[in-house]
């Protein structure tokens, strides 16, 4: 029995987030440079001809990850409560984010500095223009309403803050103390303390924090 137009429509869905979700995993693997459509579609499982057919080549494709970058961290600012209760929430959202969502977060993080993507990052940027702006102000209204001096220095100061622990992250994986980092900046801002761990967090070691890149010299390591 032929499919309705319905499970048509399902159907390409599917194959696209599931080509999307390929090309997060390899280009996060090997880079851009290095990841190839062929090695793409053999991760997803399809043919080579449907990355053209749902993205048009590998820019778009590119672009496609970077989009859903944006939509990712676009709703961290989306959180509900009082001042200090949002605030909480997007900084957890976004270290949580960190600890789950490594592949796009480091894709992304080598596309916004590498010549050949900055400008595929910036188009990107650009579509999600509106967006950005009424996260930015929601962040800033945050700090207005507890107060702050210069709310949109805030909002620049912490933005700056999560995407450097990030970064870290990035490098030194486990070692770097994410779950420590999240306490320090509630007790920065004066927000009370987490009652449960960020999920897929390591549980603080014992000692002094001393972030190491060493887990990539594993044999196992990607």
């Amino acid at each position: 029995m032929a499919r309705s137009d319905e499970q048509n429509r399902r159907a390409r869905e599917r194959a696209r987030e599931i080509i999307l979700q390929a090309a997060i995993e390899v280009f996060s693997e090997r880079g851009v440079a290095g990841a190839g459509i062929a090695e793409i579609t053999r991760r997803a499982g399809v043919a080579q001809g449907l990355v053209n057919y749902h993205f048009g080549g590998k820019d778009q494709l590119i672009g496609a990850v970077i989009d859903r970058w944006f939509e990712t961290v676009l709703g961290f600012a989306q959180v509900q409560g009082e001042p200090d209760e949002m605030l909480a929430g997007i900084i957890d959202g976004v270290l949580g984010a960190t600890a789950f969502a490594m592949p796009l977060q480091r894709t992304v993080l080598a596309m916004q500095q590498q010549p050949l993507t900055h400008r595929l990052f910036a188009e990107s940027e650009q579509r999600h223009a509106a967006g950005t702006t009424a996260a930015e102000d929601a962040v800033r209204a945050v700090f207005q309403a507890r107060g702050a001096d210069d709310p949109a220095l805030e909002e620049v100061m912490l933005r700056s803050t999560l995407e450097g622990i990030f970064v870290k992250y990035c490098v030194y994986g486990d070692s770097y103390p994410l779950e420590e980092a999240r306490r320090w900046l509630h007790r920065r801002y004066g927000l009370p303390e987490p009652a449960t761990p960020l999920p897929g967090a390591r549980p603080p070691a014992p000692g002094e924090p001393r972030p190491r890149a060493t887990a990539a010299l594993r044999t196992d390591a990607p």
